[in-house]
């Protein structure tokens, strides 16, 4: 069974007002040749296909045309993240082809979706969790909790009332004005709603696999935070997010401990469930894999009960200089009876070069950047200040999309301290010249003179 793992494609997004269109389409056709060649039973994408949850025009086009060639080559499962509208995504899915499932609503959560393989017949069981916003998400999964767990949350006072559920979110709750008083709820946090949400995906999983005549791999999708935490977690393998999620809080309510995906999120159904393969994540844009505590591997180890590979597959175009540097990728999966038997990376074409480039004017203008004309930069200059040096990068590279001045460090005591008796005119020449890299010539030093002096003129004058 082969399955090719990808997210945050963020269509409609822009990269430093350059339109990444012509990107997503070439990232498309890539897409669409890897499944021909690679003979993939099933395409998942864990969330953010869309950037905004009102995509643009060309987007919802795009969008469209690539699930159809899909479709027609292979299994489709699409989940909405936290920037789409899952309203508008999964509108009219249940009316969708075979080949193409858009799981949006937090009530299919536990509704597995059998993938068959080449020959046919059933080859893996994939549980679609859609972005659980937990502001809304913890109104929305009690009453599922409770029918079909018998769980009882706790209840809500009677002054609290539902929050309105954002567009992204896959919530079913109920407007506030229609909450009664006292109802369950979850606790306000990522890791409460998304726990809930395996749990009922280890009792369905249970149910599946009881008396089958051969074991089926079982994968999750998720659109979160994922990291370890807690004993025999370490700051080493923490998962690793990057400066173009707008929205992630590390450390805060949007964590999901990654153990919970071992247990199923606590699930007294967990051992029975025989547990999970793999875990599809979606919201990080670097792929990575993302480790379980080591004593939590120690214990489920010892029980016999199969460890799921969690793995980000990381979106598949930089959307910030500092991604630049790190794979674009897929992720290529192998499934059989005992689980993940292989998991490659496969790196997605880029149809512009994105680079940071550091050094003074003289450095940066000379022949050992030839050839970076097409290239989107980010400039990190360094040396002497020159006035008109933004001007000069900009005709070097047409595509100088950011440009920051790195100034040299201070050294102590080579700016004079301020105090009554300052020369504050003397003050800024020494700081210029240790901001700037060398001394203000007379002229400006004059400038800077004639500026100090008609301001305390006028400061005097009133």
């Amino acid at each position: 069974m082969r399955i090719l793992h990808t997210s945050d494609w963020h269509l409609g997004r822009t990269f430093h007002g350059r339109v990444l269109d012509d990107a997503h389409a070439a990232f498309t056709e890539h897409l669409l040749e890897l499944v021909r060649a690679e003979k993939v039973d099933a395409v998942l994408v864990s969330g953010d296909v869309y950037d905004r949850t009102v995509p643009p025009q060309q987007s919802v086009q795009l969008l469209d045309e690539t699930l159809r060639r899909l479709s027609e080559r292979t299994r489709v499962v699409l989940t909405p993240g936290n920037h789409d509208s899952a309203q508008r995504l999964g509108f009219a899915s249940s009316l969708l082809r075979e080949g193409l499932v858009i799981q949006a609503r937090a009530d299919g959560v536990d509704r597995a979706i059998t993938l068959p393989d080449s020959a046919g017949r059933p080859g893996a069981l994939v549980y679609a969790l859609p972005y659980l916003d937990p502001e809304s998400a913890r109104w929305s999964l009690p009453p599922l909790l409770s029918a079909r767990l018998g769980e009882s949350p706790g209840e809500v006072p009677e002054q609290q009332t539902v929050p309105a559920a954002p567009e992204h979110s896959a919530s079913l709750a109920p407007p506030a004005s229609q909450e009664p008083p006292g109802s369950p709820r979850l606790p306000r946090s990522h890791e409460a709603v998304v726990s809930g949400a395996l749990r009922l995906v280890a009792a369905d999983l249970a149910r599946q696999r009881q008396g089958a005549s051969r074991r089926l791999p079982a994968v999750v999708m998720a659109h979160a935070f994922v990291s370890p935490t807690g004993p025999g977690a370490s700051d080493a393998e923490s998962a690793q997010p990057s400066e173009s999620e707008r929205d992630i809080k590390v450390g805060g309510v949007d964590l999901v401990p990654s153990q919970v995906f071992a247990t199923l999120g606590g699930s007294p159904h967990a051992p029975a469930s025989g547990g999970l393969d793999y875990a599809a994540l979606g919201h990080l844009h670097r792929p990575q894999q993302v480790k379980l505590p080591a004593a939590l591997r120690q214990q489920v180890e010892s029980t016999g009960t199969p460890l799921p590979l969690l793995r980000y597959s990381g979106s598949p175009l930089p959307f910030s200089f500092s991604e630049a540097p790190y794979p674009k990728s897929s992720v290529l999966l192998e499934l059989g009876p005992k689980g993940v038997t292989r998991s490659e990376l496969v790196p997605t074409p880029q149809t512009h070069q994105v680079l940071t480039l550091r050094g003074s004017l003289e450095e940066l203008l000379s022949p050992q950047h030839d050839g970076l004309e097409a290239a989107w930069l980010r400039v990190e200059l360094t040396g002497e200040l020159v006035h008109d040096a933004t001007a000069r990068l900009r005709r070097r590279f047409p595509n100088l999309l950011a440009l920051t001045r790195v100034a040299p460090a201070l050294a102590a005591g080579s700016v004079p301290a301020l105090h009554r008796q300052a020369d504050l005119p003397q003050v800024a020449d020494a700081f210029l010249a240790a901001a700037g890299g060398r001394a203000p010539t007379p002229a400006e030093s004059a400038v800077l003179r004639e500026a100090y002096e008609a301001a305390r003129n006028q400061e005097g004058s009133r």
